[in-house]
């Protein structure tokens, strides 16, 4: 244990002495002052990197909804789904989830990480050929951690493919046994990059070996597609993937994760995978939140289209005063920083000198040298605000940082 404890110490020790090391910046969301929150000494801060992308989690839509269900089912779901902890808003919910993405049925979980881990995990531990042949599954080099981990919790053969690389991609998939089942892993909108994926040339090439599909859209559900259904529903190719994962924790503004599909594969996953059997189901009262943020964000074209005006809006502010964004096609807009204690120090200094927060995105979640800030400007972002934050970056960013970027 001693042995543990001093590895510990030295762990630690580096990661400070990288200034990577991580410390919670304590906030206290106000539903009726977002995007502003209060820190422990009462202070009004501006969030620029909330997920809450649609600024949902205040809506009276949802807090009603949420009151009513708590103090009509109580706090907790006093169980797993399979043992007394399914209410008729977890069936209504996934009802709906299912039809935001035009699939057959849909299953809930406690988080988009456990959505992920535990949906991959078990496809890739089953043996659908009955010859106890290993999947061969392909996974987009900056795919999330949590697909990484239902990857590596199975006995699949892993290919990775380097990002958005379809030629690499194709190359992969020729190269492995032709019977061997398949599965493509990979998201539509990814979060540091701020990039999208070619969501209908990867369903060409799955449909070309006979792969299975499997998207993460948990930073485009809500957002992208006529109805929030996703970059996939955007580009009009959802019914041609498999397994849709979601989350209802971004910008619908609530929490828990999901996946959808053919009925009969998420009934598989329902029966046995072991990260939904055993987990105490959503409350009740996150449920009914969730259920009314899908209902009214669906209805909500308004609230869709500020959140891509206020991106663009806070985009051209940065071009226009040489501050090094990184190009995005997507909501998130990245601000290349390069050094880790640099890109703390930034963001400490916009907190505590400017009242506005930013998180620093530091080594291992993008490789050393692409430290950045990463803003996430909603529809409750105002001009002023952007005009505020662009005067604090370059009164913090040194000049030849931001040349050198």
């Amino acid at each position: 244990m001693n042995a543990f404890h001093d590895h510990c110490r030295r762990s630690l020790e580096a990661i400070r002495a990288q200034g990577r090391y991580r410390t919670f910046t304590p906030l206290q969301k106000r539903a009726d002052d977002f995007p502003y929150y209060l820190r422990p000494d009462g202070t009004r801060v501006l969030v620029w990197s909330s997920n809450d992308y649609l600024a949902m989690g205040g809506h009276p839509v949802l807090v009603a909804a949420a009151c009513e269900a708590v103090q009509t089912m109580g706090a907790g779901a006093g169980g797993t789904r399979n043992i007394s902890g399914t209410s008729p808003v977890h069936d209504d919910l996934e009802t709906e989830l299912a039809a935001l993405h035009g699939k057959q049925a849909a299953l809930l979980f406690t988080s988009g990480f456990v959505s992920n881990q535990a949906a991959l995990s078990t496809i890739l531990n089953s043996d659908p050929n009955g010859a106890d042949q290993p999947w061969q599954v392909f996974s987009d080099a900056k795919n999330h951690a949590s697909m990484i981990a239902g990857i590596k919790g199975s006995r699949a053969v892993v290919n990775v493919f380097r990002h958005n690389d379809l030629t690499h991609l194709d190359a992969l998939l020729r190269a492995a046994p032709a019977t061997a089942p398949k599965l493509i892993a990979f998201e539509s909108v990814y979060s540091m990059d701020a990039d999208i994926s070619p969501i209908g040339a990867i369903c060409d090439l799955a449909d070309s070996y006979g792969a299975m599909t499997h998207l993460d859209e948990v930073h485009a559900v809500g957002m992208y597609g006529p109805n929030g259904g996703g970059v996939s529903e955007r580009d009009g190719v959802a019914h041609r993937i498999d397994i849709i994962e979601g989350t209802l924790a971004k910008a619908f503004g609530c929490h828990g994760g999901y996946i959808t599909g053919d009925a009969e594969v998420v009934d598989f996953i329902r029966s046995t995978a072991p990260g939904f059997i055993f987990t105490t189901s959503l409350p009740p009262m996150t449920a009914a939140a969730a259920l009314a943020s899908v209902r009214h964000v669906r209805q909500d074209h308004v609230r869709r289209a500020a959140l891509f005006e206020r991106a663009a809006a806070l985009k051209a502010r940065f071009d226009a005063a040489g501050l090094p964004r990184i190009a995005s096609v997507s909501h998130i807009v990245p601000l290349h920083i390069g050094d880790a204690g640099l890109c703390t120090n930034v963001s400490q200094r916009l907190l505590n000198e400017f009242g506005m927060y930013a998180t620093p995105i530091n080594y291992p979640t993008v490789p050393r040298g692409d430290e950045r800030l990463r803003f996430t400007p909603g529809p409750l972002h105002t001009d002023a605000m952007m005009n505020d934050l662009v005067d604090a970056l370059l009164a913090i960013i040194p000049l030849e940082r931001r040349q050198a970027a």
